[in-house]
């Protein structure tokens, strides 16, 4: 009878057997010791299970850890849980109105707090020591389903109206809550089994909210640094405020919108919005007499083509001649190209560059010279010379873009007033509700994933493939230098994600149940279920979103 209650399972390669009904918790105990870093989840079969499901079926599992993406984005969401729960005790649920956990800030999280109370570190304190107490404490982090309208009736009793609103927008009929010690909440993925798994952390007070602290996903045991970037917070800051001057903070408000038939005005606004921005950073430019060098850089998917070419038009409404230049043209050629540790291609690391070169002919045309621009023929893999020959008049600006525009070494030769550096990258304001933010490398790879399919015919499964080496460079290459900027302009549009919906959703189904890419792809068609989608017919042409989708008025 034993033996056929007995289920053999293979974890991590290793073939053992268990009773039916044992917690992933129990099995994951097992193999706890081969790992400097707590198990949070289990990878079945390609099915991320929290630790407190139990085996039912014969199956291969894989341990998840805080050093795996879905390991990492589940302490996170546990952690804020953890300190939603220590606030509202410290506080009191009375004289709490409404906490936002807004961006993610430099291993941290920004939030804002608004209640009956006095947001400051000796308040910070005491939260922080009422967590390590509930931490200690090992308590259990209950799931349950209810209905959808029991969850509209209690959220709206808890006064957490951003949630109810959220799922009058829902299809299912149930939705899954988390309890902790008689703290609701409801969360977008997965969560810790209790509160002990959650050890690392801190809050301290930062400009007009706090942080809260966490570990990185490459040390997990320990908090990552803070030092944030005061450019990007305020771009970030602002761009909040304008999210709240168009009623559309959160999915469940842009929701609203759409179903009310108000998604044009709102694309209209934003633009315009997005347009004076533009106009304002060109104004800029023509009111600085020395600069004759625009450099533009931002992470991968920013939209880093279209806003230069935005950019070009009003510099030309303000008088000036801008000319594009594109780094990419200044590629070594291919049989020197440094490789990275796999032995592959280093395309994103400076030593890509041909930095020499290209310093020698820019100074050229700032001294007033006439220089042969190459063209980097990427079939060939080699720096080519066609004729296209430029001398620098009055009134000519060299708008360059690449992710190396920031760093001083690859414009080493430049004066500093000759230069005028942007950073763009597309900051992610929008929130799925208060307690559930959309990191903003979410967006981008949404819009890679299209981009990818629509022009280089690559699938949603080669793109995740690839991202995390994207980021990697980005990390390495774009992100240290963003401080070095004169203006941070943020490339996010409110409403994209409804927009790009109806695009990247079909291409997610496309990846094979079982691959390696798979557990990310449901992850993202997850997170698009939240939105109404938006027709691509009314953006206009000259949105940088078509950048991505097709339709634009620029050659991108």
């Amino acid at each position: 009878m034993e033996e056929k209650n007995m289920i053999k399972i293979t974890v991590d390669g290793e073939s053992c057997a268990y009773p039916y009904g044992t917690p992933y918790r129990d099995i994951a105990a097992d193999f706890q010791p081969k790992y400097p870093w707590d198990i949070l989840l289990v990878n079945r079969d390609g099915k991320l299970c929290e630790l407190h499901k139990v085996l039912d079926r014969e199956c291969s599992l894989k341990m998840v850890t805080a050093r795996d993406k879905p390991g990492i984005q589940t302490y996170e969401r546990s952690a804020v849980l953890l300190m939603l729960k220590a606030f509202y005790d410290v506080a009191g649920p009375d004289n709490v109105q409404r906490i936002c956990v807004e961006y993610s800030l430099s291993s941290s999280l920004f939030i804002t707090a608004r209640g009956n109370f006095t947001l400051d570190q000796d308040l910070l304190d005491r939260v922080e020591a009422r967590m390590r107490e509930l931490s200690g404490q090992a308590l259990p982090i209950e799931k349950r389903s209810i209905s959808t309208d029991d969850a509209v009736d209690l959220f709206q009793q808890a006064r957490m109206a951003h949630k109810a609103q959220l799922f009058r927008f829902r299809i299912n009929s149930h939705v899954n809550i988390y309890s902790l010690d008689g703290f609701v909440d409801y969360f977008y993925g997965y969560m810790a089994p209790n509160t002990g798994y959650i050890r690392c952390f801190g809050l301290e007070l930062f400009e007009n909210g706090f942080v809260l602290r966490l570990p990185t996903q490459k040390d997990p045991n320990r908090l990552g640094d803070f030092r944030p970037s005061k450019k990007v917070f305020r771009e970030l800051y602002a761009s909040t405020l304008r999210a709240e001057a168009l009623n559309a903070s959160n999915v469940a408000e842009l929701n609203t919108t759409i179903s009310q038939g108000n998604a044009t005005p709102l694309i209209l606004a934003y633009e315009a919005m997005m347009e004076k921005k533009i106009g304002d950073i060109a104004a800029e430019i023509a009111a600085r007499k020395d600069v004759r060098f625009v450099m533009v850089a931002g992470p991968s998917s920013s939209g880093k083509t279209t806003f230069s070419h935005r950019l070009s038009t009003q510099l030309r409404a303000c008088g000036l001649h801008p000319h594009a230049i594109a780094t990419d043209n200044y590629f070594v050629n291919r049989d020197k190209t440094p490789r990275d540790e796999n032995g592959n291609f280093d395309f994103e690391g400076l030593g890509a560059m041909d930095v020499e070169q290209f310093n020698e002919d820019m100074v050229r045309l700032l001294h007033g010279e006439t220089v042969d621009m190459p063209t980097y023929n990427f079939k060939k893999g080699a720096r080519e010379y066609n004729g296209n020959f430029l001398t620098l008049g009055e009134g000519d600006v060299l708008v360059i873009e690449g992710i190396h525009c920031l760093n001083e070494q690859f414009t080493h030769s430049l004066p500093e007033q000759s230069k005028y550096k942007i950073y763009i990258s597309c900051l992610t304001t929008l929130n799925i509700d208060d307690h559930n933010r959309i990191p903003t490398t979410d967006v981008r790879l949404l819009r890679r994933i299209e981009r990818d399919a629509r022009t280089r015919g690559y699938s949603a499964q080669a793109t995740i493939k690839m991202w995390p080496n994207v980021r990697r460079g980005e990390e390495n290459n774009i992100f240290p230098f963003q401080d070095s900027a004169d203006m941070v302009f943020n490339s996010s549009l409110i409403y994209e994600t409804a927009v790009l919906k109806p695009y990247v959703q079909p291409l997610l189904f496309g990846v094979p149940r079982g691959s390696e890419e798979y557990i990310e792809a449901k992850r993202l068609l997850k997170f698009l279920n939240y939105f109404l989608p938006i027709p691509a017919d009314n953006i206009p042409k000259t949105s940088l979103v078509r950048e991505f989708i097709g339709g634009g008025c620029y050659d991108v």
